[in-house]
């Protein structure tokens, strides 16, 4: 008898495999999105306007950036999550909890694949 740790089959992996996959494409997009709207220097030509009004457009463009850019880093943090998912599917680890060590329910990867720990473990935490 081996002393291996319990661990998804080759199949299931593959499943979680496209799963990842598709989840970073669509987020590789979402972020492409968001730093064009970032970058855009979305002028609309209120040089000739009252400069009360300016003020607030210059404000609330400022917002806007700082919004964008807490979004960009956000996506950028669950791209670099999905590709580690995709380096523990590689190395056939996916899906093991790194605080029980136990599988983490095949419903759960599915919502979200980039977990590291079941729901007994996040529960633990609190």
């Amino acid at each position: 008898m081996t002393n291996q740790t319990a661990r998804y089959s080759d199949l299931d992996l593959a499943e979680f495999k496209e799963i990842i996959l598709n989840k970073m494409q669509k987020a590789q997009s979402d972020l492409d999105l968001i730093k064009s709207a970032y970058m855009n220097d979305l002028n609309n030509g209120t040089d000739d306007t009252s400069p009360t009004f300016k003020a607030f457009e210059e404000g609330s463009e400022t917002m806007s950036k700082e919004a964008n850019s807490q979004l960009a880093i956000r996506q950028e943090k669950f791209l670099r999550d999905l590709k580690n998912a995709l380096f523990r599917v590689e190395n056939k680890t996916y899906g093991v909890c790194k605080v029980t060590g136990k599988l983490i329910g095949k419903d759960r990867l599915r919502i979200v694949p980039h977990a590291t720990m079941s729901i007994e473990a996040k529960n633990l935490q609190r």
